[in-house]
């Protein structure tokens, strides 16, 4: 069965199911990665070394064993369709970020916080709603290429194993990838790891944003906004994303207790719910357009 085929099956799986509600592999994988994290950096000594080790056995060992899973005769196919199922969070993206948008246009200032607080690490007790619809609009287009997009191009790339190895990755940089006294050293084999994996799906992300968008005001902020974000990837994605909105992004936020003044995203209107509304199209046109691409490629090379 071909890779198109095989990702449109995950697509229309995760459509219609949405994520697993109970017994979610990446939930008994995150408790599975603290027990790791605890013998390996307790009280946050852990050094470099530590992170690397503590990498190897979270991911290596999973990873080989979706590739032995996805060579099985006769299940293989079901192996890799299920592993890319698991890895996607595209219906999940839009519960999430669908109802800041109601609360929002109902004029409910207390849930939109709430809401996209499910969303974001930054503070939001005290955002306004240009402040709650930015911080929507950045979610939505950092989440699309993240948990949607870099799965997709992973699968593509090497299957299963691909992108159990990329999904693996990405939630163990979520969970170790901070910059404080705990994770400064610990954790910086698994945010580079995630930038090197994300380094080439984040640019196609940006790129297709920009197709799809205000296409010549995304590929200016992409080229002149992109590189002054602290991420490598999430500055293309989410700048070429708020030019082909036509929409305001970044600025100050604040994050456990910081005020942190990042740079501006994006040219236009202010942030709303209608630009939440649109990035999430954006992510799902995206979508779209990716796996016509997976099919043309497959009937080029058939």
């Amino acid at each position: 069965m071909s890779v198109a085929l095989l990702s449109a099956a995950a697509v229309a799986l995760d459509a219609l199911l949405g994520e697993p509600r109970r017994g979610h592999p990446l939930v008994a994988f995150g408790r599975f990665a603290n027990r790791i994290e605890q013998r390996f950096n307790s009280g946050g000594r852990g050094w470099r070394s530590h992170g690397v080790t503590a990498w190897i056995i979270a991911v290596l060992p999973l990873t080989l064993l979706a590739t032995a899973l996805s060579w099985a005769p006769m299940i293989g196919w079901l192996v890799d369709i299920l592993a890319l199922y698991c890895a996607l969070g595209l219906r999940s993206l839009g519960e999430h970020v669908e109802p800041v948008a109601r609360a929002l246009r109902k004029g409910d200032l207390d849930e939109a916080r709430q809401r996209v607080g499910y969303l974001v690490s930054r503070e939001t007790a005290e955002l306004d709603e240009t402040a709650v619809a930015r911080a929507a609009t950045e979610s939505v287009l950092e989440n699309g290429s993240d948990a949607v997009f870099a799965a997709l191009f992973w699968f593509a790339v090497a299957g299963a194993p691909g992108v159990v190895l990329y999904r693996l990755s990405n939630t163990l940089d979520a969970m170790w990838g901070y910059r404080n006294e705990r994770f400064e050293r610990f954790g910086w084999a698994a945010a580079k790891i995630d930038d090197v994996l994300n380094y080439i799906p984040a640019r196609l992300v940006a790129l297709t944003y920009a197709v799809l968008g205000q296409t010549r005001l995304a590929l200016k902020c992409w080229r002149t906004q992109g590189p002054t974000w602290d991420s490598p990837n999430a500055g293309p994605v989410m700048a070429a994303g708020a030019g082909a909105l036509g929409v305001e992004l970044g600025g100050a936020a604040v994050y456990h207790g910081e005020l942190h003044q990042r740079p501006p995203l994006g040219e236009g209107v202010p942030a709303s719910a209608d630009s939440i509304d649109r990035g999430w199209q954006l992510v799902q046109r995206g979508v779209w357009l990716w796996l016509l691409i997976l099919c043309l490629g497959a009937e080029f090379y058939a």
